[in-house]
C-alpha cells in the first residue's frame, strides 16, 4: 500500500515494476512507481509534447527563445487615454 503524494489517498494496488505510470483513483494525476518494497509514488514526469514552451502561431510571434517583443502585433493599441 502506497500513498498518493499529491492528495495523501491510499492506493492499494501491488506493482511489480518502478516506473510504471499510473493513475490516483482519488485525485487523477499521475504516478510514477519509484519503490516497489515499500510502495512508493512520486508525480510522473510530463511528457515531451507537455513540456513544449515554444509556442509559434501564424497570429502570435510568442516564442521563448527569443528575447525581444514585437509592439507592433500588439491589439491593446486600440484604445486613446482620452476615451476614459
Amino acid at each position: 500500500m502506497g500513498y498518493c503524494p499529491e492528495c495523501e489517498a491510499e492506493i492499494e494496488e501491488e506493482f511489480e515494476d518502478v516506473g510504471e505510470i499510473i493513475t490516483c483513483p482519488e485525485c487523477g494525476v499521475e504516478l510514477e512507481v519509484v519503490s516497489t518494497d515499500p510502495v512508493e509514488f512520486d508525480l510522473a514526469p510530463l511528457d515531451d509534447e507537455d513540456e513544449d514552451d515554444d509556442w509559434d502561431d501564424e497570429d502570435d510571434d510568442w516564442d521563448d527563445d527569443e528575447d525581444d517583443y514585437d509592439e507592433d502585433d500588439d491589439d491593446d493599441d486600440d484604445y486613446d487615454d482620452d476615451d476614459r
